[in-house]
């Protein structure tokens, strides 16, 4: 999936690229594996967002790079400091941008050895762009989309799935929960539960749209920080994080009206909550 570029074209390119054979890594001792030093170049710009929405901007820079082929398969992305040193961000916001890479099937990460570049899957012609974080009026349209389409999913799921792809469910709704009262990334593995449900359908398509659809889907990688302060995304995550069990129990327990209903009702409930978050930034509503 595109992420058009967010940031500006005089950003230039990404810190120097170490190129990796992946079937290398296993096998090779530590010694043999050092590091070449990257290529002298000159200072990138800083991300200038006032820390809103960095993560997204750099997912949709390095997902360029990965489409494109800047980036090749195998090949090593910048350690974390460099990427911190050369947009300007956190630590943080580096960790949360690769952990979206990681969940959209771009990236790789090896504890102890890197990120590597993954294949691309060939590019379909349907595909959601990737909005600025205004674009709420198209949020609620994939959101009315995705009530259609996840609805039908998650009953057929819950006739079709195998036991599994329900653990794959729970892994995915125990790392949400783990971030329920902490900082940390909840959008990949909230992804990860509805592909997963997508993929429990027994009809490729619906995870293949799903797949195509991406992190994008997902209405919190477009809601602004100022809406998600620590005590309102608390009590907003778990009110998701409750829905999702809702969907779960029903997938769970083979009931696919339930499932359905439950589907349903947490992606209406999303769009209600987009719509707040669009009020809370004091910005008209769109419809």
């Amino acid at each position: 999936m595109c992420l058009p570029g967010l940031l500006p074209r005089s950003l230039g390119p990404i810190p120097a690229i170490y190129h990796v054979k992946m079937s290398d890594i296993p096998h090779s001792p530590p010694e043999q594996r050092a590091e070449a030093r990257p290529a002298a170049s000159a200072p990138m710009p800083r991300v200038g967002r006032n820390g809103r929405g960095l993560a997204h901007e750099l997912v949709a820079t390095f997902t360029g790079k990965l489409r494109s082929g800047a980036i090749k398969p195998g090949e090593r992305l910048p350690t974390e400091s460099e990427i911190m040193q050369a947009f300007g961000v956190s630590r943080g916001v580096v960790r949360e941008a690769l952990s979206r890479l990681g969940a959209a099937g771009l990236v790789q990460t090896l504890h102890g050895i890197g990120t590597f570049a993954l294949e691309s899957a060939p590019q379909s012609r349907f595909q959601v762009e990737s909005p600025s974080l205004d674009g709420f009026a198209d949020m609620l349209d994939v959101l009315e989309l995705r009530a259609s389409l996840e609805s039908d999913a998650a009953g057929l799921a819950a006739m079709r799935r195998t036991d599994e792809q329900l653990h794959e469910m729970r892994n995915a709704l125990e790392d949400f929960g783990r971030h329920l009262t902490t900082v940390g990334d909840t959008v990949a593995p909230d992804f990860r539960f509805h592909m997963a449900i997508s993929q429990a359908a027994g009809n490729r398509y619906y995870g293949e749209l799903m797949g195509q659809l991406g992190l994008a889907v997902i209405p919190r990688t477009r809601v602004a920080s100022s809406w998600l302060d620590i005590e309102r995304r608390t009590e907003h995550l778990q009110k998701v994080n409750q829905e999702h069990q809702d969907i779960y129990a029903a997938i769970e327990r083979r009931d696919p009206e339930a499932a359905r209903a439950a589907m349903r009702i947490h992606l209406v409930n999303s769009r209600e909550r987009q719509r707040k978050a669009y009020a809370a930034e004091a910005r008209p509503d769109p419809r």
